[in-house]
């Protein structure tokens, strides 16, 4: 079965920082990988992903100055990835939305993860392609999709990556975009009702800036409030693994959230706002607490007696690559039946 992965262009596969579905098609591409399917990644030239890949814009470009799902790049992107894919392809699984348009002249069955939050024009937009099989990354956000083909296959992560840390260090932590969406403000308001010091790491992105100077750079000290930067893997494990907890004060309905199972994945319990998926990820009293508001939290960083290997355990069970991997495979050989059926009975016609 050989299967074509389209990612967006603009950042590396997987991302040296900021890119949630960059590290989602790095998976889900070694994952795949490592149960014998051939896989193509179409991605740009720098990535690093070790797995075949093909590109038609050699250097990343992020941040961008639009919208990714109007950028004409990603658009030309998708074009040429799509011609190239269904000339040898099984099955192309795109995870960009321009590169739907482009269904209509293929014959390669088509799977399509959607990645973002609900969106009511690109639900729309995804209504007019009913015979693509779509993913949906939480029950949550496949309840509002009303699409013919839609299921739910949860994202999972290589937790051999991640290091699992007993010793907490006296510390929170927040890792995400500093956007109001993901409540950077909220964690800063936790942190000063617990008189517990947090660390933040994040992108910057330049449509939020603003909000980052007037409502979390006041904040930041470098003492009690400290802002890290951007994070990669390596440090990633050092601020989740060492925190006592990390903070998800959501303010929307979250898709996924990525960052929660990595968390997890480090023994590190997560503290969050109700909002989307937050309850299918964070299982109560296991991975973590899920609350309604900001002193529930704070409340529940006093009383914090989560052990961190039952942390690991429960995210290794329910969000590891493998079972996302199994789950994907389930998918693709679902429609490579259904397509050498309905070749077969087409002969017979």
């Amino acid at each position: 079965m050989r299967i074509a992965i389209v990612a967006p262009p603009f950042i590396t596969v997987p991302p040296k920082r900021y890119g949630g579905t960059e590290l989602f098609v790095a998976e889900l591409a070694l994952g795949l990988q490592g149960v014998g399917v051939d896989i193509t990644v179409y991605t740009n030239g720098e990535s690093a992903v070790e797995a075949p890949i093909k590109w038609f814009y050699d250097k990343e470009e992020w941040p961008l100055n639009e919208e990714v799902e109007a950028s004409l790049k990603g658009l030309n992107h998708s074009a040429w990835a799509m011609k190239d894919a269904a000339a040898d392809a099984d099955i192309i699984h795109l995870n960009n939305a321009p590169g739907l348009s482009l269904c209509r002249f293929v014959d390669v069955p088509v799977v399509y993860t959607v990645h973002h939050a609900f969106e009511p024009a690109l639900a729309r937009y995804y209504r007019g392609f009913p015979d693509v099989s779509y993913v949906a990354i939480s029950h949550c956000q496949r309840r509002k999709l009303t699409m013919p083909k839609v299921r739910t296959i949860h994202h999972g992560i290589d937790a051999s990556l991640y290091r699992l840390q007993e010793r907490k260090q006296p510390y929170l932590a927040f890792l995400g975009r500093i956007a109001p969406a993901k409540g950077t403000h909220l964690a800063v308001d936790i942190a000063r009702e617990t008189g517990i010091p947090l660390k933040i790491a994040g992108e910057i992105q330049p449509v939020f800036k603003d909000y980052w100077e007037s409502q979390v750079k006041p904040h930041v000290d470098g003492r009690f409030i400290e802002y890290v930067g951007e994070a990669g893997l390596e440090e990633k494990n050092e601020l989740l693994g060492n925190s006592m907890a990390m903070l998800f004060p959501v303010q929307w309905d979250e898709p996924f959230g990525l960052v929660m199972i990595e968390a997890m994945a480090c023994g590190t319990p997560v503290l969050a706002l109700a909002g989307g998926s937050v309850e299918e990820i964070v299982k109560e009293g296991v991975g973590g607490h899920v609350r309604s508001d900001v002193s529930q939290l704070a409340q529940c960083i006093r009383d914090l007696k989560i052990d961190a290997k039952t942390v690991r355990r429960y995210m290794e069970e329910f969000f590891s690559c493998q079972r996302m991997t199994r789950d994907y495979v389930s998918l693709y050989r679902e429609l490579a039946r259904s397509e050498a059926r309905s070749a077969a009975e087409g002969l017979v016609v």
